[in-house]
């Protein structure tokens, strides 16, 4: 009788994937996971710092010692209750297939190839899988024959029927549409027997005539959605409309608004805060530093506030164009002036927020794409009493090494809470900065 071939895999994990998410070995069902030793090693070099990847280096690192008492390096130890083993593993000097030598390169991501290639041939009855969110190391993988794949944990599966916050209801009656025009408010069976997620958008038509509305899931209702100006800033189509609903809701606590550039995300999400300003302490608008090819904004010259700006100022150009909605003698110029003198309006960038809690903020996030699912998890749950938190961005312009339309944070967040009567998502298709910035969007 032959010996019997276990179906259990051996996952060897990327540094990539564990600055991604810490918890990672653990999501491997009971298989068993492999660490190269070269990724500790770089695992070291990212334990320094205050961004979330340090955060992620340090935590894996705590994670490991506490694991076993015994050398990783030499025993599989079992990571848990019906999960598989852990080990920390090496390259062998007498590999057929050597990475390095092929390559003529010893740097570590054909270090880890190896590794890899080592554990197949030591086990050559099991699938061996690399994981690595470095798609050039997964191509250089495969070239080798080993099997190589993506970090699947916090990816939306069908980006395709990623949820859009609206629908469109065709052919219905002109009167329900009157009615609604009269009354403000109708029951929802009048216009859809299809459920809605909570806060969702409806834009409906019979070709004559047309109307948006909210629908009300508590009363089973649906409102009429007026095109509603925030400090003087006015939609300009239906998903604008939509926004500026959500943003000005006082019942809705978390809102995302995804659309390609000139769609005006982050410039009615500052609007609708400073609408507001009497409901909160204060404004507070972030985004995530992704400095030019991934240096630290250390390369750049000056203090810190200096290194700063750069990444900064499209939110205060934001501001100025709201400004310029009204003339020096206008109270709400000045009032913006104070504002930003008080600090009651703080722009800066998202690392300045750890630690902290989020009492009574209306709190926005731009380019939210550039964020992992942990670190949207990590801003949200610093949220206390009166806050509001909006995530903007678009989620095909990623500039983070290892994130994609599929695994960034503000994909994540807007599949996995899309139906949470506290949260609402309007995606945002019409650019409106101007005709020359639709043609680059449309044509290039």
């Amino acid at each position: 009788m032959g010996k019997k071939i276990s179906t259990k895999k051996i996952y060897v994990i990327d540094t990539s994937v564990i600055l991604y998410d810490h918890h990672s070995v653990e999501n491997f069902e009971d298989n068993d996971v492999a660490i190269p030793i070269q990724v500790l090693e770089e695992l070291d070099t990212f334990k320094k710092g205050g961004d979330t990847k340090n955060y992620e280096a340090r935590s894996f690192i705590r994670y490991l010692n506490s694991l076993s008492d015994d050398s990783l390096l030499n025993n599989w130890t079992k990571i848990g209750t019906r999960k598989g083993s852990l080990k920390v593993v090496k390259e062998s000097p007498d590999l057929l297939l050597n990475a390095s030598k092929t390559f003529d390169d010893y740097k570590n991501d054909n270090k880890i190839i190896n590794a890899a290639l080592t554990l197949q041939e030591e086990f050559p009855r099991r699938k061996v899988v690399l994981v690595s969110k470095d798609i050039c190391l997964r191509v250089k993988a495969r070239a080798f024959n080993l099997m190589a794949e993506d970090y699947q944990t916090g990816k939306v599966t069908n980006l395709d029927n990623l949820y859009t916050g609206k629908s469109t209801v065709d052919s219905l009656e002109s009167t329900v549409i009157d009615e609604l025009f009269a009354k403000q408010v109708i029951p929802v069976k009048k216009v859809s027997a299809q459920k809605h997620p909570y806060n969702h958008f409806l834009i409906m038509n019979n070709g004559k005539k047309s109307a948006l509305g909210y629908y009300n899931s508590a009363e089973e209702s649906v409102e009429k959605v007026e095109k509603q100006s925030v400090f003087r800033i006015k939609p300009r189509n239906a998903e604008q409309a939509f926004a500026i609903h959500a943003l000005m809701k006082p019942e809705i606590k978390l809102v995302t608004l995804r659309g390609v550039a000139g769609t005006g995300k982050t410039l009615m999400a500052l609007a609708a805060a400073l609408e507001q300003r009497r409901m909160f302490h204060q404004i507070y608008v972030t985004r995530p530093i992704v400095p030019l090819s991934n240096k630290d904004i250390g390369y750049l010259p000056g203090d810190v506030k200096s290194k700063i700006d750069p990444y900064m100022q499209p939110i205060w150009d934001n501001l100025k164009f709201i400004k310029s909605q009204f003339t020096q003698k206008d109270k709400e110029y000045r009032q913006i002036e104070d504002m930003v003198n008080a600090e009651k309006i703080a722009i800066a960038p998202l690392a300045y927020i750890r630690g902290r809690t989020l009492s009574n903020v209306f709190f926005i996030v731009d380019e939210a794409q550039n964020l992992t699912p942990h670190e949207v998890k990590t801003i949200i749950t610093r949220a206390g009493e009166n806050t509001k938190i909006v995530f903007t961005g678009d989620i095909n312009q990623i500039d983070t090494p290892y994130l994609d339309a599929e695994s960034n944070g503000l994909s994540f967040l807007i599949d996995k809470v899309k139906n949470h009567p506290l949260f609402a998502h309007v995606n945002l298709e019409r650019g409106e900065r101007s005709e020359l910035a639709n043609l680059a969007n449309e044509l290039l």
